[in-house]
């Protein structure tokens, strides 16, 4: 009786330590959790990861592939207190940084996850460095936890399909501008796409995180930011584009003096024309103040006008030391 009765209180020990103080857990700061019952996991009525703005950028196809059900998270704190029957999982959602070209599959891929490589437009294969922040979305635990068996697998490999067809189709904007040195088959010559690449790494990062903007809803990832760093061309055509590079300043630098030569000629002969002009005006004003008194005077009569006319010669007289008169001989 005494063995029984040990047992029995055994069993209630274990029992007790096994699933009910053992059922008490917390969700730290970081960290989002998720209770199944029965291996189902807890979901906010009908509501379903459509309804969230997380969806907004799905195409029509990605729409119905992609609708997971919103499940009821658990916030930071606790304790909290779970059933035998219910399973806890938790998720941390702190920003974390991985290299773009690392491998989950295959660690050793990449030159061992340091440089992903990528053809160019102009056939050439390149190497890209650089990072990507990520960070597991609250707001889609569903794809994260029982959508996808490796989520971030998924990511990766969306991310390195979509910047090796963003570095395969890539061309700079070219903008016609009057200081544009070169245009038309010459800039294409010189336009090479690495050395486009190089100087548009902040557009092709804004093109990846656009692009992106949807793997929150497809994975339950959400991509902060992509970092491209680095674009390093082989190293047999590095001396050639260094050379095109130096040509192509060179050519920049000669063409934008020339240009700078001939906009001080024409500002000074804009100049030159305009003093000329005022000098002519000068010249002509009081002409035509002239005329216009004497046509007042005329309008007097022809005994004004005569008078005038002796007038201004009687002042010419006296400013001068000699007169030459005509004499009419009868």
């Amino acid at each position: 009786m005494e063995i029984l009765l040990g047992c029995i209180c055994g069993f209630v020990v274990w029992f007790l330590v096994r699933y009910l103080v053992a059922g008490v857990y917390t969700v730290n700061q970081n960290e989002r959790a998720v209770k199944t019952v029965f291996g189902r996991a807890e979901r906010v009525g009908n509501a379903t990861t459509l309804q969230d703005p997380i969806s907004e950028s799905l195409s029509p196809e990605e729409r119905e592939r992609y609708n997971y059900p919103q499940l009821r998270v658990i916030p930071p704190g606790g304790p909290y207190f779970k059933w035998p029957w219910e399973t806890v999982y938790k998720v941390s959602i702190a920003t974390q940084t991985i290299n773009m070209a690392y491998d989950p599959e295959q660690p050793n891929a990449n030159n061992g996850g340091e440089v992903l490589e990528a053809v160019t437009k102009d056939q050439l294969n390149t190497g890209l460095t650089g990072q990507i922040r990520y960070r597991v979305s609250e707001k889609n635990l569903y794809a994260f936890l029982f959508g996808v068996k490796h989520p971030i697998v998924h990511v990766m490999g969306y991310f390195v399909s979509i910047l090796r067809e963003r570095i395969a189709n890539f061309e700079a904007p070219r903008r016609k501008e009057e200081n544009n040195p070169l245009s038309g088959s010459e800039a294409v010559t010189i336009g090479i796409s690495i050395n486009d690449l190089r100087k548009n790494l902040r557009d092709i990062n804004e093109h990846m995180d656009r692009e992106c903007a949807s793997s929150a809803a497809r994975y339950g990832i959400t991509l902060d930011a992509s970092l491209i760093t680095g674009i390093d061309p082989p190293s047999e055509v590095e001396s050639a584009l260094a050379a095109i590079n130096t040509a192509y300043n060179q050519v920049s630098s000669d063409i934008s003096l020339a240009q700078a030569a001939a906009d001080q000629k024409l500002v000074q002969s804009r100049r030159a024309v305009e003093i000329e002009t005022l000098n002519a005006q000068a010249e002509v004003e009081p002409l035509t103040a002239l005329a216009s008194q004497l046509s007042e005077l005329k309008k007097s009569g022809p005994v004004a006008l005569a008078t005038y006319v002796r007038n201004v010669r009687l002042k010419l007289f006296n400013k001068s030391r000699r007169v030459i008169m005509e004499v009419h001989h009868d």
